[in-house]
């Protein structure tokens, strides 16, 4: 009866760890859609090779650099239709 209480901390414990690490892994459904939408071949690959944490990781690594270049692309646009006008 006194290893009771005991045995139930130590379960307690366990699960606290567990409810953290399924916390981590969990993905919104938007990202998800997202990924599903817009997912290069490189990238499903790796998904079915590596699993979604790895794919999605990939997909924003890509998106990161991808914007900077779509800035950067928009900015010369301006620049060159200014200097048209």
């Amino acid at each position: 009866m006194v290893l009771f209480p005991v045995l139930l901390m130590l379960f307690a414990l366990a699960m606290e760890r567990v409810e953290f690490r399924l916390r981590r892994l969990t993905v919104r459904q938007q990202e998800v859609e997202e990924f599903l939408d817009q997912a290069s071949h490189d990238e499903v690959a790796t998904l079915a090779h590596e699993g979604f944490p790895h794919a999605l990781a990939r997909f924003h690594r890509r998106r990161k650099g991808r914007s900077g270049f779509e800035a950067d692309d928009a900015a010369v646009t301006e620049v060159g239709s200014r200097r048209a006008s």
